[in-house]
């Protein structure tokens, strides 16, 4: 019962309000709707940013090795070698040099102070990470420009954060890349914005091949609505989950679905597993000699990109072959590209790798739309042609595609078949950005939270939140509110006081509301509406409110409503309330008990006003923490028959009295109404 409708119309609502929790507090899926003012009229002519028809040119290749020079995850800032014993370690300076040492051993400190509880042992950590950066280490930078920002050790300070963030930049570190890229952004500085997460885009790019999705995270909500999001974080448990278990079980008495199962949750990092190229290899394998056709196309891939195996083309092209004659329509893809380049075949042929592109576009294919834009922006075996390029990507963005949704934010970019738009390319390049490997930050803040670390789930979440991810902004601020009684959040001097919670725990849901979350816009407009950790204010609790409401939000209709039927930061009017209230229903069905009860309170205002039963009902949001408690802790055990019979002989009192005036009057009509009888 945390504070989900902060209007109360009558003690039953304070039961039946939790009726209005989100099914799903995720951010709504992007969908990129463009109309003919985005487009060129003449998107034909040659512009220089166009690239070259050659396959085997660098400019917006698509069709290259995917082979990176150095590893991103390696950044200098990267915790991930701190975290995993496995990794190596990170780049940067010298490995035995003083700041380095420094920086390893305060970060590392760090991590275990949060997973502990030690505010003095973080303290210590932060004035070792302090001298590394000192000594221009910018992963020290970088993780100093953290702290300043989120007033860990020391007072907040952002512009601190932005400076010691771009020093870490210019060094070449990629997470404080992404911190800076999301500062230009909040600033609407597109400019710089752009040029970032372009950057920062291509580097996440660089482990996908044959247009499938990079090997990514899957960003897990900690909640929905104001509840612990228990159906998700289950599923999150890698091999201790029961479903797990049970398709492990079935792999190993031989199911063949089950075997392939298992291949795509270790080939993608999928359910809280980590990502195992041998395993993968191993249960597809598996999975083929029983007879699944569907793993012989990632059977081609893995030898395509060389995952877990050495790289070998032609084996690739041997089972994307195969595949393809078992109308495994996404295996096209994989020999279109071999085509391209000319791997695994006799010779290059562009016009075959065309055909092959079609069959998978003509089936839906993402991929087959993304790769013959590909062709026809680039003019490969076919007359150049931006338009169709672009409609070809944006099918391909629309399906989720993460190299469409790259190179059409390029095109906005430059200006190339669309028109020039920074803010829609810096959208559209920190989506992908984010898709980057610094994202696995999330696995081990998630396997911390799952294993009782909140502390570290904090920091970890809060670390991710920095780089601009809504959902560690979310994870972090949901954490703060629902664990705010425990010694886990840092403060200025020691632990957060509870000012500097709700304030921190504010920032971030008022970022994941910026970037979409209407959970976080509600959560917002109800801080401002009780004054939790701001000052109470009912005009930025409406704006909060509208917000959410125009994502068809049904709790923030039913909150608008209640603010126009008691003139609360909006104008009076009951004509207004009777309208969010019935939308409220039409977006949510699950609204249709708070909404009667709402009505019910229109027509008890309208029939009563100054009655003991409007002021009563005035009164609840005053009283409702007292009554909140009494009702969880008294009747919810025992059900809540009780208080929906005595609000029914309420409203039945109040119903035969009103009928019992009216006759009266209409029995003695020259008496005045209202006069006694």
């Amino acid at each position: 019962m945390a504070g989900v409708f902060h209007r109360r119309l009558l003690l039953l609502v304070v039961v039946t309000a939790a009726a209005l929790l989100p099914r799903a507090a995720s951010v709504r899926p992007f969908v990129l709707v463009l109309s003919g003012d985005d487009f060129l009229k003449d998107a034909s002519g040659a512009h220089p940013s166009l690239p070259s028809a050659d396959a085997d040119a660098d400019d917006w290749d698509d069709f290259a090795d995917d082979s990176p020079a150095t590893d991103p995850l390696l950044s200098p800032s990267s915790w991930v070698p701190l975290l995993d014993p496995t990794t190596p370690s990170p780049s940067g300076d010298e490995p035995d040099s003083p700041s380095d040492a420094l920086f390893v051993a305060g970060a590392r400190a760090m991590i275990s102070a949060a997973s502990s509880g030690d505010d003095a042992a973080f303290s210590t950590a932060s004035a070792q990470i302090e001298a590394a950066a000192a000594g221009g280490h910018p992963g020290a930078q970088s993780a100093l420009a953290f702290l300043s920002g989120a007033g860990m050790t020391r007072p907040v300070s952002r512009s601190r954060a932005f400076l010691l963030h771009k020093f870490a930049a210019d060094a070449g570190d990629l997470q404080s890349k992404m911190a800076l890229a999301y500062a230009y952004f909040r600033q609407e500085m597109y400019e710089e914005a752009v040029t970032l997460y372009a950057e920062l885009a291509e580097a996440a790019l660089t482990s996908s091949l044959i247009s499938k999705e990079p090997p990514v995270i899957e960003p897990v909500r900690l909640h929905s609505g104001t509840e612990e999001n228990k159906e998700a974080l289950r599923k999150s448990r890698g091999e201790d989950d029961e479903d797990f278990q049970i398709t492990e079980y079935q792999a190993q008495r031989g199911n063949a679905a089950a075997m392939y199962k298992l291949g795509l949750l270790y080939y993608y990092g999928l359910r809280g597993l980590r990502r195992d190229y041998g395993k993968a290899y191993h249960w597809f394998s598996k999975a083929v000699e029983k007879g699944d056709t569907r793993a012989m196309e990632l059977l081609g891939e893995i030898y395509a990109r060389g995952a877990g195996v050495e790289r070998n083309y032609t084996e690739a092209y041997k089972w994307l072959i195969l595949a393809a004659k078992q109308q495994q329509y996404s295996a096209y893809n994989g020999l279109g590209y071999l085509y391209v380049k000319g791997y695994g075949v006799e010779t290059k042929n562009v016009t075959k790798a065309k055909e092959y592109f079609e069959i998978a576009a003509e089936n839906k294919e993402h991929g087959g739309y993304y790769n013959l834009g590909v062709l026809y922006l680039k003019g490969i075996g076919v007359k150049r042609d931006v338009m169709t390029a672009c409609n070809y990507f944006l099918r391909a963005v629309n399906a989720g595609q993460p190299k469409a949704i790259y190179q059409v934010a390029k095109l906005f970019q430059k200006g190339i078949g669309l028109k020039r738009n920074l803010h829609m390319a810096t959208v559209l390049y920190k989506s992908v950005a984010e898709r980057g490997p610094w994202s696995s930050l999330s696995r081990w803040a998630l396997e911390s939270y799952l294993k009782g670390d909140i502390g570290k789930a904090l920091l970890l979440y809060s670390r991710m939140a920095d780089l601009g991810y809504e959902v560690a902004q979310s994870n972090a601020a949901w954490i703060l509110d629902r664990y705010g009684e425990e010694n886990i959040c840092m403060g200025e001097s020691g632990f957060c006081t509870d000012t500097e919670r709700h304030l921190r725990a504010h920032a971030l849901w008022w970022q994941a509301s910026e970037q979409g979350n209407e959970h976080a816009a509600l959560l917002i407009g109800d801080a401002y509406y009780y004054g939790r950790g701001v000052g109470r204010d009912y005009e930025r609790a409406a704006e909060a409110y509208m917000h959410a409401q125009s994502q068809s939000n049904a709790q923030a209709m039913f909150n608008l409503g209640y603010m126009h039927e008691h003139g609360h930061g909006l104008p009076l009017d009951l004509h207004l309330a009777k309208r969010y209230y019935d939308q409220a229903v039409e977006v949510d069905s699950a609204a249709k008990l708070p909404v009667m009860l709402a009505l019910t309170s229109l027509w008890i205002r309208k029939n009563y006003a100054g009655s003991f039963a409007v002021h009563f009902i005035d009164s609840l949001p005053e009283i409702y923490p007292v009554v909140e408690e009494w009702v969880e802790d008294v009747l919810m055990d025992e059900g809540n028959a009780t208080i929906l019979t005595l609000f029914a002989c309420l409203v039945t009192v109040l119903y035969l009295r009103e009928r019992q005036r009216r006759q009266v009057v209409a029995d003695n009509p020259q008496q005045p109404d209202g006069a006694p009888n």
